[in-house]
């Protein structure tokens, strides 16, 4: 049982909730040994309990965090304590997809292919891990505050959709792909259908296949033709018409065989978005055929239990999808939907076909074969060069950085080249034997009493396996004993994190980079990692912006707006979200923003950093009192007698008593400070003797005796003094 405050494995402090869903629990929490906040998701009890899921679960989230992506919300680690299982991801601030669009209601194409570019280099990042998503919906992408668009939760859905689990712990049937829907094999290609589907309600703001039951809905995705976005938003460019139809194509054969095909194309559509550039597979197969009984069990077994949000599903009814209509259900045996192609792309139907024929099988086999051959032969080819060039060159000088960019090198062909052995060389040795093969060397530190500093102390490839050239290398070098905190300079400005990191006595090596999310001479990404402990004297690469592009964006107004819709605002106006501060105001209510940095219908860079102040609610003054009484005078009290005790109450405008005391000398003084109300209000009490009465006893005698004494009081108001702050 996780509880707000409870340490995880003696270093993640857990905070506050900040969600749930369908399989685990979202802490945000604070990593005690890096001094960064994170996001921690605890497996719900059901699933802890079973040994089968956690086995493939651990499994695929280890799997996952290796990859290392700017557009995939990154994976920390991966644990058990106590029956706990949890994995520590990378905490990002910001909305979901899926909110984002119920909030615009549906996005410009522009927008809407700039995010699906930045989710497909995501995805292709995790394909080429050999990770599927298979979970790929609008709930799974965040935009952060910065406007970065991240993926989240690789690696989970393959776990969650093992035969021991059911497949409640999915997302919505919505999003999935027909092979999916059947129960059958998923690969990379379910992944690019979903994006599809996804690009699908960004455009038009809505799903392209709804209905009452999940079963329903899988059989749509199954048999029947997917709509156009251009039905529904015909302004939409023809172009992105056929990516997204491409992309939803029934046959996963017909569809982008890759995401850096689609992302190609998507790049392509913000160039040209009228040209006719997209290319649609005609591969002979046959038509759309009716679902079998057994296969409409299947479906159902599938996808009975797939956990519905009602907040994102307004037409799903519990009541009816508690027990299916079996009836309205079934499909006829003589039904048929033709999968249709023509060659007109305007119609963006598929056309059957009546198969292959014996010859065009035979044809189609011995191309493969030729292909197959070819590919050995450049391998073999490239292996032999690489080989030679080891043997001639000798290795680089050191040079003042540990890693390469962290984008992947581009690698025409594909070249694979066998891992030296690197665990126990010094990190400069190794890096240079890594950047000899074409590998991409990515370091961190970790303190050791027993490994000299510098010492690489494993590796996360093992020496003589056979890897793709430009591939990361995730090297763990030892520190020593003496190692220092990175500080963390992203986001400083060049001078003042250069400073930093001299006097922390690490080297600094500076790259330029264009950034439309960092003001020119700021600072957009450092290497090694903030937080991580490191050896004196390592050299530190900091990449700092150069500034936005050319293109200009206005500035919009955002005083007056809540912060959620100044922070959508200001997301898609392209400008980047800075530092929000909160302030009291009496002018606006608590959550409006007061002030915004750039000038309201400016022209600025696309990326440029908005700040801006949101009201905490209004001024909260305090105030002070150098309370001095004297005493009453004549006017005030023209019967009081000198030396008569009296009572003190002073109580504030907003009711709570700074003084009741009773006091014969004056003046009377006392001091009060942090009064929350600028005034009060003084009553001085005091007693004065009854009159005289006078009583006759049954001798005639008479008696004088004092009466009851009487109590008088009045007011005097008093001001406070207004605190400093």
């Amino acid at each position: 049982m996780v509880k707000i405050g409870m340490t995880i494995a003696d270093r993640y402090e857990i905070l506050e909730k900040i969600g749930t869903g369908g399989m685990a629990d979202v802490y945000k929490a604070v990593d005690n040994k890096l001094s960064r906040n994170v996001a921690v998701k605890v497996l719900k009890q059901e699933f802890s309990e079973n040994e089968n899921f956690v086995s493939k679960f651990r499994v695929e989230a280890q799997a996952a965090a290796g990859l290392m992506h700017p557009n995939v919300v990154n994976v920390y680690d991966v644990g058990e304590e106590d029956g706990i299982y949890y994995i520590v991801m990378e905490l990002v601030e910001g909305i979901t997809l899926k909110k984002y669009i119920e909030k615009k209601a549906r996005l410009s194409f522009e927008e809407a292919v700039s995010i699906a570019i930045q989710v497909g280099l995501g995805i292709e990042a995790a394909h080429e891990k050999h990770i599927i998503h298979r979970d790929i919906k609008p709930q799974n992408i965040i935009i952060s505050l910065a406007g970065k668009v991240k993926v989240t939760d690789f690696g989970i859905a393959k776990a969650a959709t093992s035969n021991t689990i059911t497949s409640n712990v999915m997302g919505s049937v919505h999003y999935t792909s027909p092979e999916q829907a059947r129960g059958g094999y998923s690969d990379e290609k379910s992944d690019i259908y979903s994006l599809g589907i996804t690009m699908f309600e960004m455009l038009t703001g809505r799903v392209p296949f709804n209905g009452e039951t999940t079963v329903a809905i899988a059989i749509k995705h199954i048999q029947e033709p997917m709509p156009s976005p251009r039905d529904y938003v015909p302004e939409l460019p023809y172009s992105l018409e056929d990516i997204v139809l491409k992309c939803c194509e029934k046959s996963p054969d017909r569809r982008y065989q890759n995401m850096q095909e689609l992302v190609e194309d998507l790049k392509q559509c913000l160039l040209t978005p009228d040209e006719d550039f997209v290319v649609r597979n005609r591969v002979e197969m046959e038509g759309t055929r009716n679902v079998t009984d057994e296969e409409l069990e299947a479906i159902r077994s599938q996808t009975s239990e797939i956990d519905y949000d009602p907040e994102y599903d307004h037409d799903y009814d519990p009541e009816y999808d508690s027990e299916y209509d079996h009836d309205h259900m079934r499909l006829a045996k003589d039904d048929y939907y033709p999968d249709d192609y023509e060659d007109d792309k305007r119609s963006r139907r598929s056309t059957d076909y009546d198969g292959p024929s014996r010859m065009e099988r035979i044809t189609t086999i011995l191309s493969i074969l030729a292909g197959i051959i070819i590919v050995f032969i450049i391998i073999f080819l490239a292996v032999k060069i690489i080989g030679k060039r080891m043997q001639s060159d000798p290795a680089p000088d050191n040079t003042s950085s540990y890693v390469i960019n962290d984008q992947t090198p581009t690698v025409t062909e594909v070249v694979e080249v066998t891992m030296p052995t690197v665990v126990g060389s010094d990190i400069e040795a190794a890096r240079n034997a890594l950047l000899v093969l074409g590998l991409n060397p990515l370091v961190d530190f970790q303190e050791s009493e027993t490994i000299p500093s510098g010492t690489v102390m494993s590796c996360d490839v093992e020496a003589g396996t056979k890897v793709i050239a430009g591939t990361n290398v995730n090297l763990l070098v030892s520190s020593g004993t003496d190692s220092v905190e990175m500080p963390d300079v992203v986001g400083k400005a060049l001078s003042d994190a250069t400073s930093t990191l001299v006097l922390k006595g690490f080297t600094v090596n500076t790259v330029e980079a264009n950034s439309d999310e960092v003001p020119a001479g700021y600072v957009i990404s450092q290497n090694p990692d903030p937080g991580v402990m490191a050896a004196k004297g390592v050299s530190v690469t900091i990449t700092v912006s150069t500034g936005p592009t050319d293109i200009k964006v206005v500035v919009p107004k955002i005083v007056g707006m809540d912060e959620t819709d100044a922070t959508v605002t200001c997301i898609e106006n392209e400008l980047s979200i800075g530092k929000i501060t909160y302030v009291p105001s009496d002018q606006y209510e608590a959550g409006i923003v007061v002030s915004q940095s750039l000038a309201e219908n400016s022209s600025v860079g696309v990326g440029t950093v908005m700040n801006f102040e949101v009201s905490s609610g209004p001024v909260k003054h305090t105030y002070k009192c150098n309370l001095s009484v004297s005493a009453p005078t004549s006017s005030e009290a023209p019967d009081y007698i000198g030396g008569t005790e009296v009572r003190l109450r002073l109580v504030g405008t907003d009711g709570k008593v700074l003084l009741d005391q009773s006091t014969k000398e004056f003046p009377y003084t006392a001091n009060f400070y942090g009064i929350g109300c600028p005034s009060g209000t003084l009553t001085i009490t005091y007693t004065v003797p009854g009159e005289p009465v006078t009583t006759t006893d049954a001798n005639g005698q008479t008696t004088t005796t004092s009466g009851p004494a009487i109590e008088k009081s009045f007011t005097r108001e008093i001001t406070f003094i207004q605190e400093d702050d």
